[in-house]
């Protein structure tokens, strides 16, 4: 999570002017406040994070101490694969994601039935690993989204249209699951050796070895 810190600087006579930071890391906020406060013209302090909520000094250092129970910065990666001969799809999903100084490392695939493309695979890979972040309590948090289907990255931004019944479908479960979650999802599109993990786990279901794996990483 980044965070911004909003102030009044107070100049001579009357002046009182707002000022803005850009985002930076919530382990530099301490030290810039004191700085500031050492100007002797800086008041109303106020740190805000990407989703809009305003804290000041001690209520954002109690926070802090809440959050290091729960789950924070995650980063997904998903793919799907469909096979023509079996009519079987496979999903792969990878999720990066933060427990205070911990990170871990999230990976599952799964072979799925009941699907007609590889698009609808990747959209049915997407959801699932939604319903994952909901299982763990991904509340309220900016995420990252990442895989090598342009298609659906596109059309979750409302970038291309989806003319397909089928798609449109998952599209609709997908955008209800991440605005009960609360997410604010920044849809990234990657190439496929960027997204060999998840490509090779959607293979691997396909070839019926099936992972799920939750580490914390060293």
């Amino acid at each position: 999570m980044k965070y911004k810190l909003k102030m009044i600087y107070k100049g001579a006579k009357t002046i009182h002017l707002p000022l803005e930071s850009e985002w930076i890391d919530e382990r530099n906020i301490d030290a810039l406040i004191i700085d500031f406060q050492k100007t002797g013209r800086i008041t109303d302090i106020a740190i805000m994070d990407e989703m809009g909520r305003e804290w000041n000094r001690k209520e954002f250092a109690k926070l802090q101490k809440k959050l290091e129970d729960e789950p924070t910065n995650p980063i997904l990666y998903f793919d799907g694969g469909f096979d023509l001969q079996s009519k079987e799809a496979g999903i792969g999903i990878v999720i990066y994601y933060q427990k205070g100084v911990n990170h871990f490392r999230y990976r599952a695939n799964a072979k799925l039935e009941a699907l007609e493309s590889n698009n609808e695979a990747e959209y049915a890979a997407l959801y699932n690993a939604l319903l994952f972040l909901q299982e763990q309590s991904f509340n309220n948090l900016p995420i990252v989204i990442r895989g090598d289907s342009q298609g659906v990255l596109k059309q979750l931004e409302g970038e291309w249209p989806c003319y397909e019944k089928s798609l449109n479908a998952w599209l609709d479960k997908i955008e209800e699951k991440i605005k009960e979650l609360g997410l604010h999802p920044n849809f990234e599109v990657i190439s496929r050796k960027e997204n060999k993990e998840a490509d090779a786990l959607a293979t691997q279901a396909l070839q019926n070895t099936i992972i799920h794996s939750h580490l914390k990483m060293e």
